[in-house]
């Protein structure tokens, strides 16, 4: 496969881990080996708190998933991952309305506990 530009490792987005795209894209580790042996695929060799991976193009993932499997199924695979990323931030929003209410009845309390100032002190 021939060399991409430089840039596209460095492009947010633009790249992926093999972890994250079987995750992604519901392939396997052995689907994209053999299509990194097969020269599908370029891949870096990264590291991570010592740990090495490999890391991806995504753009050429996606040509991969869509010659294996079809365009019907790598859109149903970021429709489930949009889904995903949707439920997790709900989550978290539900996570912190309720921290933000619990905090306003608090100070509601506190407002109504505390006597108003004097005038003539």
């Amino acid at each position: 496969m021939k060399s991409m530009n430089s840039n596209i490792w460095n492009e947010k987005g633009a790249t992926l881990s093999v972890n994250n795209a079987v995750k992604e894209y519901s392939i396997t580790e052995v689907e994209i080996i053999d299509a990194i042996k097969a020269g599908k695929l370029q891949y870096k060799l990264n590291y991570a708190h010592g740990n090495s991976y490999y890391k991806l193009v995504r753009s050429e993932v996606e040509r991969f998933v869509i010659s294996k499997y079809g365009e019907s199924y790598l859109k149903k695979q970021k429709q489930r991952v949009e889904k995903e990323i949707i439920n997790n931030e709900l989550r978290k929003l539900r996570k912190q309305i309720k921290l933000l209410e619990k905090r306003k009845i608090e100070l509601e309390t506190e407002e109504k506990s505390t006597p108003p100032p004097s005038r003539w002190a």
